[in-house]
């Protein structure tokens, strides 16, 4: 007979039955609409979970799930100290309103910086041991015996050198009126289901059609509403003449404000149309003058004067006059737009002295405080129901888009749902910054380098979100202050210039444009010291041996320096992002014709320790795609002060006919480490392309994107 240790049955009951599980999870009533509260008949054990007298375990997320799969990893860490079994967990959002009202009991509801795993799995694990001791306890109670004669394991409680034990749900009733203190959380080597390649609970209702984002929630009686914002960022309405869309179907009214205006209809493509067709005058004075050269013109004249020291060790300029050769190169990064598939939008519901939001965001905290402040209503009486969002790359956690629908149904006394078009999403919206980054290095006689010089020019975040913001912007120089590498005199500076286009976080932050530049830039050294990319970063880097050990894998795994054919090359690039460092190699070719084409990309990351292997791997994939699309295509041009790509015909994406083969391997350090994954691997993929086509042309490009100077083929 075959013996079976608990995490593999575990294993082979999510890998092998994985059909099986999916089914189980997720019957519609539960995944459809994440935002809508559990059955009373399950007994809350605290906050975070409740347990049926079916067994059935519902756990809140606090997160949201932006399709980077936290609704099952989240789950995962509670189910992993409540020792559950997983076939009978089911997720929701948990409750905003809840968290105000009762002093934060989720500690922490924003989504950002690839930290959901990072900033909560403790909480997490805290919460579901502390479940799991009250279940203990209460069982313990029944058999009249220490709690200590008692241990949780697969969804039962278990009472010691005995055979019996009770089901979760028989004892969840009583534990939730006992109470514990002191809970353990258990240490990586002790997890069971944490590190299993686990499917995902959302997608069963994504697959079918159940699943409900924002721009899915009808309510009765709503009517829908379309935006027009000033083409110009920062322009203002003059006027406009509702009497030209008054009698088209469905027309309701018109709603303005400073610097746009909203039409109301029954239907959003009444309203679309009618939008489409309402004559409107703005102001734009200067703003319609500027364009994407003379911001580039003005970022790369900055760099010649001297900005903020952020490091400095040594005498970098003695250290250069001394160095028997230098080399200094400008890498210049465009605005980007997180373009994510659903634009914004939001429902509002309001009267009666409440308010009820349907809405994807990253931060339902801070929707709320916006929902209370803009509509006058209190904040216990504000209802933020959180949903599936279609992508969202740092762009919703702007409040932009739902100050404007609470505006509109302030006036308009229906509910109403306010869908951006693309067009306004596209040129209405809080994009990446532009950088233009200014890199010097110098060698002694042995090609040694002896010092680095590095002054960065940024579009600021910080102050497009506080105009008296005067310190240096920290997502602006992330990956710039804190490079491994050991060199005796060293200088980091910043400037910032901010532009009427309006910034917003970016997918991996300033890390994709800081990336771009630095690994580029090593390539360069790389060059100038005579020496392979990969051995000369394993010297650069040879004070990390978490860098070290990066590459020594990731050479590995694509035979670098082997022999490549004609036209083909590798590049490399390696970079530390929200504690995870990615090491990735990009295979490229070059036709005679001049036409380039990726055929692999490779990453190799160090997170210390997984939740979900399988989303994991897909969170690598989706942030190569999307940084590819970026070293591509992505651009933002601006023409008398208008963003001219619109739509996806002008900004581009990579399409399955262009995506390369992309290979994942992780390397697990393990210990206390818990780096992020949504963004690490992103920045490296521009460099690394970068790098590879110059291995084939001998030609660095400096600017962004690809496509500017080279066909892509398909």
């Amino acid at each position: 007979m075959r013996t079976f240790t608990r995490r593999a049955f575990l294993t082979e009951s999510v890998a092998g039955t994985g059909g099986l599980l999916l089914a189980f999870h997720l019957p519609a009533s539960g995944k459809a609409r994440p935002f809508e509260p559990w059955e009373s008949a399950n007994a809350e054990i605290n906050a975070w979970l409740g347990i049926g007298a079916d067994d059935s375990i519902t756990i809140r997320v606090a997160q949201s799930e932006l399709g980077q799969g936290v609704f099952t990893s989240m789950p995962m860490i509670i189910a992993e100290e409540l020792e559950a079994d997983w076939r009978t967990v089911r997720a929701e959002y948990a409750s905003v309103n809840r968290h105000i009202r009762e002093g934060s009991p989720y500690q922490r509801m924003a989504t950002r910086d690839s930290g959901a795993v990072t900033d909560s799995r403790e909480i997490l694990q805290t919460a579901g041991a502390e479940a799991r001791e009250r279940l203990i306890k209460a069982a313990s109670e029944r058999w009249s015996v220490p709690p200590e004669q008692c241990y949780a394991d697969y969804g039962r409680i278990h009472r010691r050198g005995s055979d019996e034990s009770f089901s979760f749900g028989e004892v969840a009733a009583d534990a939730a009126g006992v109470r514990v203190a002191g809970v353990r959380i258990k240490s990586p080597e002790d997890f069971n289901l944490l590190g299993l390649p686990t499917p995902r609970l959302d997608v069963p209702a994504k697959v079918d059609g159940s699943a409900i984002y924002s721009i899915d929630v009808r309510l009765p009686d709503m009517v829908y509403a379309t935006v027009v914002h000033c083409p110009v960022l920062g322009g203002k309405v003059r006027s406009l003449r509702f009497n030209a869309i008054r009698n088209l179907p469905g027309v309701l009214k018109t709603v303005r404000a400073t610097s746009w205006v909203a039409v109301v209809a029954e239907h959003f493509w009444q309203a679309k149309t009618a939008a489409d067709q309402l004559p409107i005058q703005w102001t734009m004075g200067a703003l319609a003058k500027t364009s994407t050269y003379g911001f580039r013109d003005d970022f790369v004249a900055a760099l010649e004067t001297p900005g903020q020291v952020l490091e400095s060790r040594g005498d970098i300029v003695q250290a250069m006059d001394d160095a028997e050769t230098s080399i200094e190169s400008d890498y210049i990064s465009p605005y980007l737009s997180c373009a994510p598939m659903e634009p914004m939008n939001c429902t509002v519901k309001l009267g009666g002295g409440r308010l009820d939001v349907w809405i994807g965001t990253q931060d339902p905290e801070g929707a709320l405080e916006t929902a209370s402040a803009q509509s006058g209503v209190a904040r216990e009486n504000v209802y933020i129901h959180n949903c599936f969002s279609g992508g969202s790359f740092g762009r919703r956690r702007s409040m932009d888009f739902l100050r404007e629908a609470i505006t509109i149904a302030k006036e308009v006394g229906k509910p109403v749902q306010m869908i951006w078009s693309r067009e306004e999403d596209q040129r209405s919206g809080h994009y990446r910054p532009m950088s233009a980054t200014r890199m010097k290095a110098g060698f002694d006689l042995d090609k040694k380098l002896v010092a680095y010089t590095n002054q960065s020019v940024t579009h600021s975040i910080a102050r497009d979100q506080d105009p008296d913001f005067q310190g240096i912007d920290e997502s602006s120089v992330e990956g710039l202050t804190d490079l491994p590498l050991r060199v005796k005199h060293k200088r980091v500076t910043h400037s910032a210039i901010n532009t009427h286009l309006t910034s917003g976080y970016w997918r991996s932050r300033g890390h994709s444009q800081n990336a771009y530049a630095k690994e580029c830039f090593v390539d360069e050294m790389a060059v100038a010291a005579g020496q392979d990319a990969m051995a000369y970063r394993r010297n650069l880097y040879r004070d990390s041996p978490a860098f070290i050990n990066v590459l020594e894998e990731l050479a590995g795994a694509v035979r670098w320096g082997r022999a490549m054919p004609q036209g083909s090359a590798q590049g490399l690039a390696i970079h530390e992002c929200f504690g995870t460092i990615c090491g990735q190699v990009a295979e490229v070719t070059v036709s005679q014709q001049g036409g380039l084409k990726i055929d692999r990309i490779v990453s190799v990351l160090d997170c210390g320790n997984l939740v979900n292997p399988t989303t994991a791997e897909m969170q690598i994939e989706s942030a190569v795609i999307f940084g590819l699309s970026a070293a591509l295509y992505g651009k933002l041009t601006v023409e008398d002060g208008v963003v001219l790509e619109d739509n996806f015909d002008t900004y581009r994406m990579v399409t399955m006919a262009d995506t390369p083969v992309l290979e994942t391997h992780f390397i697990l350090s393990g210990s206390d480490k818990w780096g992020g994954l949504g963004g690490p691997a992103t920045p490296t993929v521009a460099p690394a392309l970068c790098n590879a086509l110059y291995r084939i042309t001998g030609r660095r490009i400096r600017a962004l994107p690809v496509g500017d100077y080279m066909l892509v083929r398909r």
